[in-house]
């Protein structure tokens, strides 16, 4: 039986070993907290397939056939979603999934929908393939939650957007829509005859107390064209090692996303690919083991910022790692991520660059140790 995972076991100095961007980006003096990106050590069963893919030099193209299947049992276990293996394409990652189905399935000029403060990429995306953004900003209410607006996106679907960027769960606040709110998005994408393009790269990463609810089975009982893009590498933490899938729910659509280039599996890595499938059939319990750690982050955040940054405000992710901070009340200018990185010497993400109205917020990385978590918020602290 696997020893129980030690999240707690993290060194800096240890971390600092690494040659990923998180932690050889900034100078040794900056603690990186930024990119989303987890500093936790491999679950056993996918460190176990990469070592012996190394053991047996395989390191050749891709043959993704093992993922759908991996993904559909996976999805079964996690969210009671029956899915068909043949709708699952293997892709490099959700980005490339994103940049592709729009290229294949919309034209240039097309508007495409978003809902800010959403993932900076979507923008940079589809300006490369020549479509639109068009921004229905979410609803912020006085208690600082967040909600969609539901009669802002009939609107720009009325009005002729062509395709729908869903964030579910949502980067980066880690929002998940509940059942209705996706009924509604369904039914006003038949309507108005908008693909939705379902970006649920964070949905193994909800946590106890929230349920994430899959946008295509309701998609395809309702009939709106529809498709989902997901991954192990949120969860597991592979993102270098570059494997996503598109699914694709009904046979009208599974016949639309075999039009997309047929070299695409093939930019796939085969060490993603088989992280992939080990993360999906093996996985679970390791996954289990640090969602109740990442609950306990969420919590310790909350206690921290109480603490060392009254006046930010901060509502606990129901997925993913990452925490959501508007810092208006610290009035640190127009560049708040500037400032910690000056005085405070930790890297954070800049709120301004997932679109309109996050100039005053900062992402910060839960995705590590309680005593590093400490760490960040007390550099934080130290720029004020």
């Amino acid at each position: 039986m696997p020893a129980k995972p030690n999240f707690d076991n993290l060194s800096i100095a240890e971390l600092r070993k690494r040659r990923s961007a998180k932690w050889t980006m900034f100078p040794p003096d900056v603690l990186p907290a930024w990119v989303a990106e987890m500093d936790f050590p491999l679950a056993d069963a996918v460190r176990n397939a990469l070592l012996d893919s190394i053991e047996h030099d395989d390191c050749g193209y891709a043959n993704g056939a093992g993922v759908g299947a991996a993904f559909a049992a996976f999805a079964q276990e996690r969210y009671s979603w029956t899915l068909d293996p043949r709708g699952v394409f293997v892709i490099p990652d959700v980005l490339v999934g994103v940049s592709e189905i729009l290229r294949t399935l919309t034209q240039p000029g097309d508007r495409i929908v978003v809902n800010s403060p959403v993932y900076p990429p979507f923008y940079r995306v589809t300006g490369e393939v020549e479509r639109q953004i068009e921004d229905v900003p979410l609803l912020r209410a006085e208690d600082g939650s967040w909600s969609l607006d539901l009669a802002g996106l009939e609107r720009a679907f009325a009005g002729g957007a062509k395709a729908y960027l869903l964030c579910s769960p949502h980067n980066p606040l880690g929002m998940i829509f509940d059942l209705t709110t996706l009924a509604c998005i369904a039914e006003l994408a038949k309507e108005h005859n908008v693909l939705v393009i379902s970006d649920e790269i964070h949905a193994p990463l909800t946590m106890s107390g929230a349920t994430f609810v899959p946008f295509l089975p309701i998609g395809d009982y309702i009939d709106c064209d529809a498709v989902a893009l997901a991954s192990a590498s949120k969860a597991w933490n592979l993102p270098g090692l570059k494997c996503a899938v598109a699914v694709a729910g009904s046979e009208r659509m599974r016949k639309k996303l075999a039009l997309m280039r047929p070299e695409l599996p093939w930019s796939a890595g085969n060490l993603g690919v088989v992280a992939s499938i080990a993360a999906f059939t093996q996985g679970a319990p390791w996954l289990d083991e640090l969602l109740a750690y990442l609950d306990g982050n969420r919590k310790l955040l909350t206690e921290l910022i109480a603490r060392e940054l009254p006046g930010v405000r901060y509502i606990e992710p129901e997925a993913s790692y990452l925490a959501w901070l508007d810092c208006a009340a610290l009035e640190l200018g127009p560049d708040p991520v500037g400032v910690f990185l000056e005085r405070g010497r930790v890297a954070l993400t800049r709120g301004r660059d997932f679109g309109p109205g996050g100039a005053t917020f900062v992402r910060v990385n839960m995705g590590t140790s309680a005593a590093i978590l400490t760490e960040i918020v007390n550099r934080m602290r130290a720029a004020l």
